[in-house]
């Protein structure tokens, strides 16, 4: 009797052990798969793409092409900062074949770049809660426009370093704008 007590107890611990271990590879292959593979987000060569934010990339418009990469690579979410009279392709529904969430906020130009659409970027990336997301527009300029904006508006960080904030997201030519915007 003592001999069938412990082999039901090692038979028991036994199952236990598989449980667990199936659970601990269970759990690695989702937090592997929940990964971006960032190397081959990079090697897409997508237009003024950069790394400003964990999980956040920002660009100028990817092509069909590079939008398949990104799903395979993890990314979730894509936010255009394009007007649909921008592009001659429907990326909402591209984006959604291929599994990502599209979101849009369009920002034509320097008048729409307001505290009221950087506010709709930041609320729209922080519901998104650290989630691979690209960020664009055509270039990465209005991208780094808006996060200017947040910058100084929202993060209380001094003009330059906004300006500098912005930059890392892409800011170029609509600098004069986000320094008239952050003057008013």
């Amino acid at each position: 009797m003592t001999l069938s007590l412990r082999h039901n107890a090692a038979s028991s611990s036994l199952a236990m052990f598989r449980i667990a271990l199936v659970s601990v590879i269970a759990l690695a292959a989702g937090l592997a798969q929940a990964q971006v593979n960032t190397a081959a987000i990079l090697s897409a060569e997508i237009l003024n793409l950069s790394t400003p934010a964990e999980n956040v990339f920002a660009s100028g418009q990817p092509s069909q092409d590079q939008l398949q990469v990104l799903a395979k690579s993890g990314v979730k979410h894509i936010i255009s900062l394009r007007p649909a009279s921008e592009t001659d392709w429907d990326e909402a529904e591209l984006a959604r074949s291929l599994g990502m969430e599209f979101h849009n906020i369009p920002v034509a130009g320097a008048d729409d770049v307001t505290s009221e659409n950087a506010r709709k970027l930041q609320e729209l990336l922080s519901s998104l809660e650290g989630q691979p997301t690209l960020v664009h527009c055509a270039s990465s300029n209005r991208v780094g426009a808006l996060r200017a904006l947040i910058a100084a508006e929202s993060g209380g960080e001094p003009l330059e370093s906004a300006i500098s904030t912005g930059k890392a997201w892409g800011l170029t030519s609509l600098e004069p704008a986000v320094r008239a915007a952050l003057s008013k």
